[in-house]
């Protein structure tokens, strides 16, 4: 798909029951992190929690993807696979998670710290979520792209911190991936122009270090260059005539 979809009022709807089924989803994950938590035991509860609410795990099976969330710790950008590793204090996890409802994609994820972290982690977690608050704050119909790109890449760079190059936003809705790719880093004034109606995963994805990444021996995780801490946060966001709404 090479333009933006743009949704009915009907569809709207059920991409507002998904959004409130991932909200409550990851709710629940982000209360059962603690150290001696397994990867697994989040990623059990999350599937078994989506299923019972009538939506789908949005991941499972995707391009064979073989889990309910991505739980990526540390250095870890995305695409972390549970397993039974446990968290210990002191790190920093990101889950991401999807949800299938009616047929439409929600996307969200949000990057935790367990127990006591060091100034540096909290400093990049708290930056992380500023990028993503003023994008909400930004976007609304008639932005373009870039705005987007540029607004995360200026916030992160600000503090000292790097997106991560490689990874992008992008939209969604009868698919998980769709037009348009968003990038974290970009100059504003440049890309589609967003309009009413369509729907966004905005995602930035920063690290206190390298803006490149290595892909693990599992085939699917993506770790920075040089170990640095990456954090995640992302919302599902409904373009408004005024403005946006936070979906997931």
């Amino acid at each position: 798909m090479s333009q933006f979809q743009i949704f009915s009022d009907k569809e709207i709807e059920s991409l507002r029951k998904g959004g409130k089924i991932l909200r409550a989803c990851l709710d629940l994950v982000e209360s059962m992190i603690a150290a001696g938590m397994t990867t697994k035991e989040l990623d059990d509860a999350a599937e078994k929690f989506i299923l019972s609410e009538g939506g789908k795990p949005g991941f499972k099976g995707y391009r064979h993807f073989p889990n309910t969330l991505c739980t990526s710790i540390n250095e870890e950008c995305v695409h972390g696979i549970p397993s039974g590793r446990a968290l210990k204090e002191g790190d920093i996890i990101s889950v991401d998670c999807g949800v299938i409802f009616d047929g439409l994609y929600t996307d969200a994820c949000f990057t935790a710290s367990v127990g006591k972290i060091s100034e540096e982690a909290a400093k990049l977690l708290k930056v992380t979520l500023q990028c993503l608050k003023n994008v909400v704050a930004l976007v609304k119909k008639g932005v373009k792209v870039g705005d987007i790109s540029a607004t995360v890449q200026q916030t992160a760079e600000a503090a000292g911190f790097h997106p991560v190059r490689s990874l992008t936003g992008h939209g969604l809705g009868k698919t998980l991936h769709q037009f348009p790719d968003i990038h974290n880093v970009g100059e504003a004034g440049t890309g589609a122009i967003l309009p009413a109606n369509t729907l966004i995963a905005v995602e930035p994805i920063i690290s206190a270090g390298s803006d490149m990444v290595v892909t693990g021996e599992d085939g699917w995780t993506l770790s920075t260059k040089d170990s640095a801490l990456c954090a995640h946060f992302e919302h599902t966001l409904l373009i408004l005539e005024e403005g946006c709404e936070v979906i997931a």
